[in-house]
């Protein structure tokens, strides 16, 4: 199998409008409780303040930029063809995005999620006051190829548990950790260890 390449994008989502605040937060619960916290980092309603007059006094009020529009950060598959660059979406995150409450779908063509460019990101974020530091941007930019996945065999590279092999239970992308089942004692364990500490068996 061939090197997945994985990393962040931001994508729009449609919502009905006046329900953007209400999605973010079903949103937010959906993703803890369905344990999806390491493919969907943040979900946002771009909001901008500004100043109104009311009954002559000046008030503080927070506009939305685009009615009708959340912005979520998610983990996605690079995928180079013959026809450009394409980014796969989490099939299991697309389909809770897709069925919470008040989404009508993603912004993109067809039935295929279309993720923002950086700079469309970067701009928005300056207008909305959200600053994106250096480590964000370079995480964000930063791929992460793997050459298995969960299921396949692989042998630990160092530690106590060098040089034994075993199968792959979970990979956490967000920590950089693989979940490997061993067997100690006759009885299946598991062991956590860096992405760099495993090769393929």
């Amino acid at each position: 199998m061939e090197g997945k390449t994985l990393e962040k994008k931001w994508y729009i989502i449609h919502t009905y409008s006046g329900y953007e605040k209400k999605v973010m937060t079903d949103l937010e619960k959906r993703i803890e409780s369905l344990n999806l916290t390491d493919k969907v980092f943040n979900i946002i309603v771009p909001e901008e303040e500004t100043i109104e007059l009311r009954r002559g006094k000046k008030k503080v009020i927070a506009r939305k930029l685009f009615p009708g529009y959340v912005m979520v950060e998610m983990l996605v598959e690079r995928e180079e063809t013959n026809d450009g660059i394409g980014f796969r979406v989490d099939s299991d995150a697309w389909y809770v995005i897709r069925n919470t409450n008040g989404v009508t779908g993603f912004v993109g063509v067809g039935s295929e999620p279309t993720p923002m460019e950086d700079s469309e990101v970067q701009s928005l974020f300056k207008k909305i006051g959200l600053k994106i530091d250096e480590e964000t941007l370079n995480e964000a930019k930063e791929e992460i190829v793997l050459d298995f996945e969960v299921g396949d065999f692989v042998k630990i590279l160092d530690g106590g548990f060098a040089d034994e092999e075993g199968k792959v239970a979970n990979i956490d992308y967000e920590h950089k950790r693989v979940k490997v089942m061993i067997e100690m004692f006759g009885r299946m364990t598991p062991v956590e260890v860096g992405f760099d500490g495993v090769k393929k068996a």
